[in-house]
Parts: C-alpha cells; structure tokens; sequence
C-alpha cells in the first residue's frame, strides 16, 4: 500500500491518493530464526530480509556471548518515541520442583471483605 502510493506520487497519476495509514499498534517488527545474523563480535545485527533495514549496531550492557545462537528464537525491532531498539527472545527451560502438601483451602471473594478463606480468616 504504501509503496503503491509513492510509486502513484512519482508517475503524477490523477485522482484521490490519499496518504497511507499506519495501524496505531504497529511499531515493531518480529522475525522468528530467520530473516537476521548476529555478526562475530555480536556487536551488530543485520537484517537480511526485503524491507531494507541493513546493519544495526547494538548498544547496551548485556553480553550477547553467553547466549548460543540456539538459544535465541526471536528478534524484534521497536521503534519508541526516543529511538529504535531490538528485543531478543531467548528459550529457557524453567523447571521447578515442588512438593504437593496434600492441604487444600478454598477462596471466597466479597463485596465486604476482600476474600474470606476456608479457615475462616478474612482480608479486608
């Protein structure tokens, strides 16, 4: 859409263009294990796809080395109000072990106490 209206624009085209619109909640873009590389140093970021970005240098205090490659499953660039910046998503595997006691207690929510619970207290 928005190519169409500068390519309309160059070729003096009559009629209504009008100017393209942008979505309110679109400021970022999101690519999955495709479509960017990390260079060597993983001190910039290149976008490899069609929409022309090009080579980012990265800015910040994590150190992108102690991550594998493997490890990060999605990139997303942000554009915010005081400048662009690139989020990684990274797979973690969070197990935690917990013993089931074997007590239950149940919630009742109110308009007069906040919650009572099984045992009779109430919170306000």
């Amino acid at each position: 859409m928005i190519a169409r209206f500068y390519d309309n624009c160059r070729k003096a085209i009559p009629g209504k263009k009008g100017f393209p619109k942008f979505k309110k909640n679109s400021r970022s873009v999101e690519y999955k294990t495709s479509g960017w590389k990390l260079s060597e140093t993983r001190k910039k970021i290149t976008f490899t796809d069609k929409k022309g970005i090009g080579q980012l240098q990265l800015k910040g205090t994590w150190d992108l080395h102690f991550y594998p490659l493997e490890q990060i499953k999605r990139v997303r660039l942000i554009r915010r109000a005081d400048g662009y910046y690139v989020q990684f998503m990274l797979k973690a595997d969070v197990k935690v072990d917990s013993q089931p006691t074997g007590k239950a207690i149940g919630l009742d929510v109110g308009l007069k106490e906040f919650y009572t619970d099984s045992n009779g207290q109430a919170r306000t």
